[in-house]
């Protein structure tokens, strides 16, 4: 079942991609975080009221570092998607599955030590780098000179969300349901869009484009909440590997409303990086066990 929440949070958050790319004509990156949060925020007040969850928690300071890193990788996120091809953004983002396995492969070296052996990681190691490779091949023929800056702020959401996904293991470890970690989450969303309003502006809301707004926060809270269950749930590794499919739907979404077109060696990286990721997700089972998700 872990399986099919990594795929509805891909779906949803594909779609919320391409309302960022109409959104991001009328507003500016900040406000599409804060409205993000905004109805994130009062949605889940009604969710977790008819589903008698407490909003109150043991762990402030988990969820504050949660949403510190969570929310810098969606605002870099928000702006990847806005000034990049869809399907280019959202390979970047999803870079966070690759910096996932480098994590837990690093932190299971670290702890072991001499009990697992550089050689029996060998295998893991190499496919964590064909997943890098075939970012570069998709990132290659679609990546022009004056979308560098959009490519680094990109990077950085990936790897600021291999952080955020880790720190949702361990919040669901520590016991804290997924309604309560989203919304904490959506909080510091909505208090850091709100931050930067003060610094870039306000626009002025123009129907029917401000709808926009709405559709990304509620694709938002839908898959940020089948997200936490796949994580709080599942291996870590295991629907990190499944999120890769949101390249796919990007992609496709991409060429529906974008007309944004990848060549051949776009499309062989995409497919490398998914099989990278069901290679990975095999030997680390067999290499590598669990590693918890420590806060940071």
């Amino acid at each position: 079942m872990q399986a099919l929440w990594m795929l509805l949070a891909s779906v949803f958050f594909a779609s919320m991609g391409v309302c960022i790319k109409f959104a991001s004509a009328h507003f500016n990156s900040f406000e599409i975080v804060f409205y993000r949060g905004l109805v994130g925020v009062v949605f889940l007040i009604g969710l977790t009221r008819v589903n008698r969850v407490s909003l109150r928690t043991r762990l402030p300071m988990m969820h504050v570092w949660r949403s510190t890193i969570g929310t810098i990788s969606l605002a870099s996120w928000f702006y990847a998607i806005a000034v990049l091809p869809l399907a280019t953004a959202m390979t970047l983002n999803y870079m966070s599955s690759v910096w996932i396995a480098a994590f837990l492969i690093g932190g299971a070296l670290l702890v072991q030590g001499r009990q697992t052996p550089i050689r029996q990681q060998g295998p893991l190691f190499l496919t964590v780098l064909a997943g890098f490779a075939g970012v570069a091949m998709m990132l290659r023929p679609s990546l022009a000179d004056d979308q560098v800056v959009g490519a680094l702020v990109g990077l950085l959401s990936g790897i600021f969300s291999a952080f955020a996904y880790l720190q949702v293991a361990a919040l669901s470890r520590a016991g804290e349901p997924e309604s309560r970690t989203v919304f904490y989450f959506s909080i510091g969303a909505l208090l850091a869009g709100a931050a930067g309003m003060l610094f870039t502006g306000v626009s002025a809301w123009h129907w029917p484009s401000a709808l926009w707004l709405l559709l990304i926060g509620l694709l938002a809270v839908f898959g940020q909440l089948f997200l936490t269950r796949a994580y709080s749930h599942g291996a870590t590794m295991v629907v990190a590997n499944l999120q890769y499919s949101g390249i796919v739907f990007a992609g496709l979404y991409g060429m529906l409303f974008f007309d944004e077109r990848l060549p051949l060696m776009g499309w062989l990286g995409m497919a490398l990086i998914i099989l990278s990721g069901v290679a990975a997700t095999v030997l680390r089972s067999r290499t590598v066990p669990d590693a918890p998700a420590e806060e940071h």
